[in-house]
């Protein structure tokens, strides 16, 4: 019974498939949401909303699921969620309006506004000029800083102040490498040129003129909406409803949330020189400054066989595909992943916005999108993410198993706990304290992540298997450094996703 139903199956599938393969344009009306389902079920997706627009129209906006897993509350085109970077156009285009308001230039140096302003390399700092912050050609690592900077208590102030002593990985304007506190300090410009927060500034000049009135420019404030979403991860395979990110210190580069309905007027903004009807409300100057590529990223190689570059603009990537110029960002904080994408010379946008951190059908819709506008062939990306993404887990979890097994086993560490205790201190992060805890373990807790802890399971050795109270900071193994029988410190790895470096911390007492 069930092999006649996989084959009947498995047939209207290659007949649907061969059938967009003949008109693809089916899909979008016919078969979309269909796709969108699915899709959701299958990646375990508790929420998503998805706008359409072509042509100036909407082609579709429609929410999908329920705000919170095990409630029925359903998502409409109204609910707001975190969209994480996509922040980072709005900052962007931010500052190229104030460029064509001449209360600034995207040239002028940063110091001209942040006299405070420095980097490790001081004649670098001294050089930087507000596009270096917009484009992440500083000189630092994808992610460099995030574990100090994201979710923390430091203040905006702060993390300008430690942006400076944090030390770049490659030579000023040479490589390009993702650096979230340099949009917070791109923003931190707007109050020094006009007296305004960022804040204040994207509420009364871009929010409220596009209509977008139920957009949230700070991550405080979502908790108080009411049509919001909650953010889920998975935890040792559960889908589980987590805190909101706390990130108004990084503000600029990533606290908005909205709702695709707001959204779609952004978007529609954007793909009309900036008018809405008649009114200008963004200068189509200050548009096309955020397009011009300023960095390469590196090259992508799509699903269709194409190799292309990928470049960023100033809060934009900037990729061609199938002879299309696409700007596009994703964006990703605790339980969110989200994406935007324009197509302005196909007068095409696309808008994903879902309430788990553990998907890739954020940007495998947006590809089946353009795939079918532009007379692509069906490729089901988000089976092919899926695959790919079930490979991956399945390794991880096999790993983390495997440690777990390891802890049940009960070994002693090479020191007794009691030498493992004490405070540490890292020369950028600050201060963290290790502390005996329950049944053998070690408990950590750092100066700046108030709300988050980290227990420590003996491995044997000096190793210690560590999970976070924190779901998203991944689970991890921290080697201790020692010398005669003395522990002189620890490193300290949290999940690539908040950064790929490590921290190592220096036993003080």
């Amino acid at each position: 019974m069930k092999k006649m139903y996989l084959l009947v199956f498995a047939l209207v599938a290659f007949a649907n498939t061969h059938a967009q393969n003949i008109d693809r344009s089916k899909f979008i009306k016919d078969s979309l949401v269909n796709y969108i389902n699915r899709a959701i079920t299958n990646w375990r997706i508790p929420g998503a909303a998805v706008c359409i627009v072509k042509d100036g129209k909407i082609v579709l906006m429609k929410g999908f699921g329920v705000k919170e897993l095990g409630l029925m509350n359903k998502v409409d085109e109204n609910t707001l969620f975190m969209i994480g970077s996509n922040t980072k156009a709005f900052t962007a285009t931010a500052l190229a309006m104030l460029q064509a308001d001449k209360k600034l230039s995207l040239d002028d140096k940063v110091t001209q506004y942040i006299p405070e302003f420095k980097l490790d390399n001081k004649a670098a700092g001294e050089l930087t000029i507000v596009k270096d912050l917009l484009c992440h050609r500083l000189g630092f690592r994808t992610f460099q800083g995030d574990f100090t900077f994201y979710n923390t208590n430091l203040a905006r102030h702060d993390v300008i102040d430690r942006l400076g002593k944090m030390k770049a990985i490659y030579p000023f304007r040479t490589t390009w490498g993702y650096t979230n506190a340099a949009f917070l300090t791109a923003g931190e410009i707007i109050p020094r040129a006009i007296g305004r927060p960022w804040e204040a500034y994207v509420k009364e000049n871009i929010f409220a003129p596009l209509g977008m009135g139920n957009t949230l420019a700070l991550s405080a404030d979502m908790p108080k909406a009411i049509n919001r979403t909650v953010p889920h991860t998975l935890v040792d395979g559960r889908l589980t409803a987590i805190p909101y990110a706390a990130i108004d210190g990084l503000a600029p580069a990533g606290s908005i949330s909205s709702s695709v309905n707001d959204l779609s007027k952004w978007v529609m903004a954007l793909l009309n020189d900036g008018k809405v009807g008649a009114r200008q409300v963004i200068p189509a100057a200050a548009i096309q400054a955020t397009r011009q590529p300023q960095d390469i990223v590196g090259s992508v190689k799509h699903l269709n066989g194409e190799t292309n570059f990928e470049l960023y603009g100033l809060g934009w990537e900037i990729e061609d595909y199938s002879g299309h110029r696409i700007y596009m960002h994703t964006g990703g904080v605790n339980g969110y992943l989200t994406s935007v994408t324009l197509v302005p010379q196909d007068k095409l946008g696309i808008i994903v916005l879902t309430n788990t951190d553990q998907n890739n059908f954020y940007e495998a819709l947006k590809w089946e999108v353009m795939d079918a506008y532009f007379k692509q062939r069906f490729r089901n990306y988000s089976e092919v993410y899926l695959d790919q993404f079930k490979a991956v887990a399945s390794r991880q979890l096999q790993a983390d198993r495997k440690l777990r097994d390891s802890v049940a086993l009960m070994p002693k560490p090479k020191l007794s706990l009691g030498e493992y205790t004490g405070k540490y201190t890292n020369e950028f992060y600050g201060n963290m304290e290790i502390t005996a805890g329950e049944n053998g373990t070690l408990e950590m807790r750092f100066e700046h992540h108030q709300k988050m802890y980290a227990k420590l399971q003996a491995l044997g050795c000096n190793r210690f298997y560590v999970t976070f109270s924190d779901p998203t900071l991944g689970k991890a193994v921290f080697p201790f450094f020692t010398f005669n029988n003395k522990v002189t410190g620890v490193r300290v790895k949290v999940a690539d996703f908040i950064e790929y470096n490590p921290y190592d911390f220096k036993k003080v007492q």
